[in-house]
């Protein structure tokens, strides 16, 4: 993707890379029969969602829900909730919609495409409940650094598209990461932390034990949850 400035092209970075792999037979038969029903397809318009929920209710959003488990089972707890998950990895999206399908939840819609256009171009201004970004890529080297997705002119993107009350929940289980995103959101204006104790949070509930947590734990990694409310 490149943009125009000052006469320059200017390459966006992105967040992540994208390292397809091979999709399972479920997976792309998932892509063929379950996307058209319940897949978003990109489109550089504002997305009608209660037209595409068939119904209005709070919306949340989450970045990057890998192959879907944890998404799908927090859909599942949150009937009352209408659901969006965004992921590039097209096998991860299909596993989402198998799980979906397996358990019967309809409160659930997938984008196969970059988080960051689909947010520019797809949602409205003030239109979302919530947002999760759960375990996004450290990138962990130092020069790597500014490809994290979590960067002030992404946390400002997401200030527009959550209403005011509506809050945003971050998760990592690298320490540097951990502390740049509170970096980040400290400096952000309009947010307000939910921490009482430190600028982190228990993890809630309802954020569901995901397997890179598990993973985490095992290597002997911490975890640390943010969650701020807009204001």
């Amino acid at each position: 993707m490149t943009e125009q400035k000052d006469n320059r092209v200017m390459r966006t970075i992105r967040s992540f890379v994208l390292r397809e792999g091979r999709m399972t037979k479920g997976q792309q038969r998932a892509m063929e029969e379950i996307f058209p029903v319940w897949g978003i397809p990109y489109q550089e318009q504002n997305l009608d969602l209660s037209e595409r929920f068939g119904r209005e209710a709070p919306t949340v959003l989450e970045i990057g829900f890998g192959m879907g488990s944890s998404l799908v089972e927090q859909a599942s707890m949150h009937p009352e909730r209408n659901y969006i998950g965004i992921e590039v990895h097209r096998p991860g999206v299909g596993a989402c919609l198998i799980t979906a399908e397996e358990k019967g939840v309809e409160n659930l819609r997938v984008c196969n495409h970059d988080a960051v256009e689909v947010l520019k171009n797809m949602i409205a201004d003030e239109s979302l409940t919530g947002m999760q970004v759960y375990f996004p890529d450290p990138w962990h080297k130092k020069k790597h650094n500014k490809r994290r997705i979590i960067q002030p002119a992404f946390i400002e993107m997401c200030h527009k598209k959550i209403r005011p009350g509506g809050w945003i929940h971050l998760a990592t289980d690298w320490e540097h990461y951990a502390m740049h995103m509170s970096d980040v959101m400290k400096s952000a204006q309009g947010w307000e932390n939910t921490a009482t104790d430190g600028d982190f949070v228990p993890r809630p509930d309802d954020r569901p034990l995901t397997k890179f947590e598990q993973r985490g734990e095992r290597l002997g990694h911490g975890v640390w949850d943010l969650i701020y409310r807009r204001i």
